[in-house]
């Protein structure tokens, strides 16, 4: 089985040996029970899409039968991890983010460009309440906890990062940040913004902004993240199947990290420094993994219409698709939260 987590929906490769049905003899994949959509197959392998009636986050087995209706199971169980769904009819375009003071989680409802909504933050609490923040911004799009524990918030319609209370009472940080997008602190606290034009801000304090690195004009600083070994990578969606993730160092100098991903989007690095993006690898749609070295790309989790994904406290990944958000069961430590 590969990948070993999917969400509801997504794509997953069953590996088989010898596998030719004979002519004429319908087969089929199951996964607890529910029939999948089988999207190709061959003697090694079975594609399958996982049901999308899915909610709760589930070990679920898989089987192939031959024979109609169901037929004749011929294969061993196999279990794969199937995500849950925390939040729907959302409008997600980046990274969800972990509250480090209570492990909530805030998403967006993030509008088109100067949709005006009522209510556009919203807090998942651990009991899985869903609480709106009072105060809307317009469009946010990335969201970043600082070292005080303050979350900011860009605003790309207006160019702004806007710091963001739970009570209300939001403020302008920072302005003049161009379709203000991305964001992130550095090991040192400072914060970095991008801008959809290629151009990423760094802002220390209350400082102006000031210009910390360019990007080719045609890569938006879309979503970003600080890996371990402190570079910024930035990675913006595009139309080609061989877009790069960018490393940004210290000094601002930008190269090319890795390249052969299709329309990358938010990221995030575990305490290993291998990359999980949100991404389209040879044709398969999902996280992707890449360790630190750059040297290989597999497809870590699958699901379709991802826009971002953040690491909780106790090991579980946070995914958002462009309206629902969805928890998964990976055991893994990211290097937002301590």
């Amino acid at each position: 089985m590969r990948p070993g987590f999917v969400l509801p929906g997504g794509e997953i490769e069953v590996l088989v040996d010898g596998f030719v049905p004979e002519r004429g003899v319908a087969f089929g994949c199951l996964v607890d029970a529910r029939a999948c959509r089988i999207t190709g197959s061959s003697s090694k392998r079975v594609i399958a899409i996982v049901p999308a009636s899915f909610s709760e986050q589930t070990r679920a087995n898989v089987q192939l039968f031959v024979g109609a209706g169901g037929g004749e199971i011929f294969s061993d169980p196999h279990e794969i991890n199937v995500a849950g769904k925390l939040a729907d009819e959302m409008h997600n375009v980046g990274n969800p983010a972990v509250d480090p003071t209570d492990d909530a989680i805030v998403v967006t409802r993030s509008g088109s460009r100067g949709q005006r909504l009522e209510n556009t933050i919203y807090r998942i609490e651990t009991s899985g309440y869903i609480d709106e923040l009072p105060d809307p911004v317009l469009n946010p799009t990335g969201i970043a906890f600082g070292p005080e524990g303050k979350m900011y918030v860009t605003n790309r319609a207006d160019g702004e990062v806007w710091v963001v209370n739970l009570n209300g009472n939001n403020s302008i940080h920072a302005s003049g940040l161009g379709l203000a997008t991305g964001i992130a602190f550095d090991a040192e606290g400072v914060m970095h913004v991008g801008d959809r034009a290629g151009t990423i801000y760094r802002i220390k304090g209350y400082d102006p902004p000031q210009v910390f690195a360019s990007i080719e004009p045609s890569v938006a600083a879309y979503h970003m993240a600080f890996g371990p070994d402190g570079r910024l990578y930035v990675t913006a969606p595009g139309l080609a199947s061989s877009d790069a993730v960018y490393a940004v160092d210290r000094k601002g100098e930008v190269t090319t990290f890795y390249r052969g991903l299709g329309r990358p989007q938010g990221l995030a690095f575990d305490r290993e420094g291998n990359l999980y993006i949100a991404a389209c690898h040879r044709g398969r749609h999902g996280i992707v993994r890449i360790p630190p070295d750059a040297s290989s790309a597999e497809l870590f989790a699958a699901g379709n219409n991802i826009v971002g994904l953040c690491f909780t406290r106790n090991g579980d990944m946070i995914v958002s698709t462009n309206d629902s958000v969805y928890s998964l069961p990976v055991g893994i430590k990211g290097t937002l939260v301590a």
